[in-house]
């Protein structure tokens, strides 16, 4: 073939064919080999980081319901809490008034012994100085009168 024309720089002749041809299996080749694995590569991550982003949104909204149960046990929990508390307080109030009121039995049996006892002793101690004072008038009258009272 002969130059068909010469422009400028570039000569258009069979070598231009052979080179475009060859370009053009080049394109196909890489194309092939290269791109359309790439785009799949691409594509599968993509699918990857979706799935793995939709895991993430799925993970939060089950963190956030976790969370709203748990509060939701802990509130109740809390309330039986309470509730127990009360009921031992109760508990522990009617014991301690039940404790007193045996304490002040205990206190008004003591008293009411330790009257007696005291009443006891009183009145032996009284007896015991009724007879001393009788005894002890009569050396003093017989003293005074210097003659004996007996009888």
């Amino acid at each position: 073939m002969q130059i068909i024309s010469k422009i400028a720089l570039i000569t258009i002749n069979e070598t231009m064919i052979a080179q475009a041809i060859s370009f053009l299996i080049f394109l196909f080749l890489l194309n092939r080999i290269m791109i359309r694995p790439l785009r799949g590569a691409i594509a599968d991550r993509d699918q990857y980081l979706e799935q793995t982003r939709n895991a993430i949104i799925a993970a939060e909204q089950k963190l956030g319901e976790l969370t709203d149960q748990i509060d939701h046990q802990e509130a109740a929990v809390r309330k039986e809490a309470m509730g127990i508390r009360r009921q031992l307080e109760q508990a522990g109030n009617k014991t301690a008034q039940d404790i007193i009121a045996k304490a002040l039995q205990m206190i008004e049996m003591e008293k009411e012994k330790a009257a007696r006892e005291i009443n006891a002793q009183i009145a032996t101690a009284r007896k015991s100085i009724q007879a001393e004072a009788e005894v002890l008038a009569t050396r003093v009258m017989e003293k005074i009168l210097h003659r004996g009272v007996r009888g």
